[in-house]
């Protein structure tokens, strides 16, 4: 019986979930299982999508509408309602139930990567649906944070408040930015800091995995800092996205 994913956003090309399922559907002898690309202009789109594709099993959800989908759900996990984003839908019966498997798979990678050091402190840039499920897994892993936006009161600092003092970007052990900037096709874009603060005592982590390098982890590489791409995430969050899909 054939069975259809598949990863919801605005922008969709830069993602690898589909050759990521396409290899996992041919190495497991898996013929009649599908995962497509669904560009959505806005997320009312999404109504349309599942009227006329009715094998639809499961969806995966980026950027940027983790929180936005959330009005179109039949139930929802615990963990992504404490959260407050959802990137994995489960449907079933033309029931929809939302999931965050992003916290988790980013805690996974953080916990092998990053060191455990004394009062840890983390600089989360960005505050959309991937910014909060990366503050799920800090308060977990005990790592204090501050939030970087570019509106006032969305966060502790904006980018316009960080030009005139870098003192959170020096003190921070840890560095992620969970905003878009820097993404394919838009390479040459990065978040607006002072790279010159990073040292390297720095962990960079940047949760886009298209560009491998991005322009953030390049300048922070030229500050001798340790960086990270979001690969290794993606590959977690897409494993355990098929387990939801699976139970």
């Amino acid at each position: 019986m054939e069975k259809k994913f598949g990863l919801i956003g605005a922008t969709v090309s830069h993602s690898f979930s589909k050759s990521y399922f396409d290899e996992k559907f041919f190495r497991e002898g898996l013929r009649d299982y599908h995962y497509d690309l669904y560009s959505l202009p806005n997320i009312d789109g999404l109504k349309n999508l599942l009227d006329e594709n009715p094998e639809l099993a499961g969806l995966n959800v980026t950027i940027p509408y983790k929180e936005q989908v959330i009005k179109f759900l039949s139930d929802i996990d615990s963990e992504a309602r404490k959260i407050g984003a959802v990137n994995v839908i489960k449907i079933q019966k033309g029931k929809l139930t939302g999931y965050n498997t992003d916290s988790d798979a980013f805690y996974e990678s953080l916990e092998k990567w990053f060191p455990a050091t004394k009062n840890p402190k983390a600089l989360i840039l960005g505050t959309g649906g991937s910014s909060k499920a990366v503050q799920q897994a800090l308060k977990k892993m005990s790592i204090s944070f501050e939030l970087v936006s570019r509106e006032k009161g969305k966060g502790q600092h904006t980018y316009e408040s960080l030009e005139k003092d870098g003192t959170p970007i020096s003190n921070a052990n840890l560095i992620i930015n969970t905003s878009p900037l820097g993404m394919s096709p838009n390479t040459n874009t990065c978040p607006p800091i002072d790279y010159d603060l990073l040292t390297p005592d720095h962990y960079i982590y940047d949760l886009i995995y298209n560009p491998a390098r991005t322009l953030f982890l390049q300048k922070a590489e030229m500050r001798n800092a340790h960086i990270k791409n979001g690969l290794e995430m993606l590959h977690i969050q897409a494993e355990k996205s098929w387990a939801i899909w699976n139970n």
